[in-house]
């Protein structure tokens, strides 16, 4: 299954965990002192804040993904359509481990497509878009 991904970079991080629990009417499934992530089912998305990791406002898109076939699948359609692309195995960021496929959309967003791994203590990589 593909889940939306959306990850927004925010000044305050209090204040966007309390804004987006009410908005989603959930609890964040993960939250540290920089950063938080709701897993929504109703619509399927991951959406992540996290303070002090870039310009205020969208950071990125993508696709979680819940196998390396798929994975797979969305970089050789992107290769097949001749777009840049970086691949990254076995990345930390975000509290995670995983295998990315990171593509630059017509607006210079970034979309991360990625299969988690495994959970880390620490945020990880806070290094730019590898594009």
């Amino acid at each position: 299954m593909k889940r939306l991904h959306v990850h927004v970079t925010v000044d305050d991080i209090e204040k966007g965990i309390s804004f987006y629990s009410t908005l989603f009417a959930q609890e964040a499934s993960v939250v540290k002192n920089d950063y938080a992530k709701w897993m929504l089912e109703d619509p399927a998305v991951n959406f992540a804040i996290s303070e002090k990791h870039g310009k205020v406002g969208l950071n990125h898109l993508g696709f979680q993904v819940d196998s390396d076939a798929e994975l797979k699948e969305i970089e050789d359609r992107l290769r097949e359509a001749e777009l840049t692309g970086h691949k990254e195995d076995n990345k930390n960021c975000c509290y995670a481990k995983a295998n990315k496929y990171w593509t630059m959309d017509p607006a210079k967003i970034p979309w991360e497509n990625f299969r988690t791994l495994d959970s880390i203590p620490t945020f990880g990589d806070r290094g730019e878009v590898p594009l």
